[in-house]
């Protein structure tokens, strides 16, 4: 067994304690007073680890946190991205308390997604400096927004990963396998205008915007193909407002993932340019891309390689997948960095109530990053 393998093995129960802090602390990613309060709590702790720590203020959401180790002036640093902000509201915890139970997992509101993750990332930093002489420079960027498309953080992670050697992120895994491609993520709003009219004594008079909206729906579905691995899903829609009333106003919220570039531009201009049934009726489509595709190239293989042998080394089988969920990690492949992604928690359960994480994986995934580092 490695040194620090067996040094995360020995300090396991003490991650489990950092986990169960990570948890209950609730930080859903649109409640900005829990996020700052959280930003601050993880500003001190990472400085509790020997880090420098600036807090990024941001107005709209939850302030970001840059944590670095070493000079960053005397070579290019590694980049590890991590969120801390969760899609589960205040008081999830009444309901879905931190525990441990039989069988070895951990469950509670963000344990996998992603705050195990970046539990194994700290102690990853934790054991390399207690145990090595690596001095090489390190930015731990963690996000407060990434539940929420990362918005107000997406050019700060494209700015670092530009001047970074490699990114590694520390999203849940997919059954422990690493993630080298994923889908490119578009989130667009269609609002269909109608006229008003009463359903009873002037129903011809009216233009119903939910007819035109029911219609719309059914062409931009017709776009999802297995083939090629687009999909539109129309995931929420509201209009109207009496029962007796011709819809006047609809709106619906689209959401698009494509495997490339020419699919996201191909796809994005399908979905803008719908038009109404009814020549009297309007259409407004707003959005656009939120997230580009992660392409596995040369330098994505490459890390993966380096992370399939040092599992070995680690005594576990590493594989690969592709996701169709998004992440950070395609706005620092985007800019040129080679970024391997899911190096986070082995679990299942993101963004629902069973969500969990296998304990016993905890000190090895640690290890995984904690040699990444050392080697890149």
């Amino acid at each position: 067994m490695s040194k620090i393998l067996r040094y995360l093995t020995e300090h396991h129960t003490d991650m489990l304690d950092d986990l169960e802090e990570f948890v209950t602390r609730e930080s859903p990613s649109y409640d900005k007073a829990r996020m700052d309060s959280f930003a601050e709590f993880l500003a001190g702790y990472a400085k509790g680890l020997g880090a420098e720590v600036e807090i990024v203020p941001v107005e709209e959401r939850g302030n970001h946190l840059r944590i670095t180790w070493g000079d960053e002036a005397a070579d290019k640093p590694i980049l590890i991205l991590g969120h801390f902000d969760t899609v589960w509201p205040a008081g999830t915890l009444e309901t879905m308390p931190f525990r441990i139970e039989d069988g070895g997992v951990a469950r509670g509101p963000g344990v996998f997604d992603m705050k195990g993750g970046l539990v194994q990332g700290f102690w990853a930093m934790k054991a390399l400096r207690e145990l090595t002489d690596f001095d090489r420079p390190v930015v731990f960027f963690c996000n407060s927004d990434e539940e929420a498309h990362s918005y107000f953080s997406r050019d700060l992670i494209e700015k670092e990963a530009k001047n970074a050697r490699a990114a590694l992120v520390l999203e849940s895994s997919n059954g422990g396998k690493m993630t080298t491609s994923r889908k490119g993520v578009g989130v667009f709003e269609v609002e269909v205008t109608g006229r008003e009219s009463h359903a009873g004594s002037n129903p011809f008079k009216g233009i119903s915007a939910i007819d035109e909206m029911a219609r719309l729906v059914l062409e931009l579905h017709s776009h999802t193909n297995p083939e090629t691995g687009t999909t539109v899903n129309v995931g929420t829609i509201e209009g109207g407002t009496v029962v007796n009333v011709i819809a006047g106003k609809a709106k619906a919220k689209v959401n698009l993932r494509v495997m490339d570039e020419a699919e996201a531009e191909r796809m994005s201009e399908a979905i803008r340019s719908i038009a109404p049934h009814h020549d009297e009726a309007k259409v407004e489509v707003r959005g656009g891309i939120v997230r580009p595709p992660m392409i596995r190239g040369e330098g994505v293989a490459s890390l993966f390689g380096r992370a399939r042998s040092i599992a070995a080394d680690l005594g576990f089988d590493l594989g690969e997948t592709m996701s169709g969920g998004g992440s950070d990690g395609s706005f620092a492949a985007h800019a040129g960095t080679p970024t391997l992604d899911g190096m986070g928690a082995v679990g299942q359960g993101a963004h629902a109530t069973h969500e969990q994480i296998k304990i016993d994986t905890m000190p090895g995934r640690a290890a995984l990053v904690a040699r990444m580092i050392e080697t890149i």
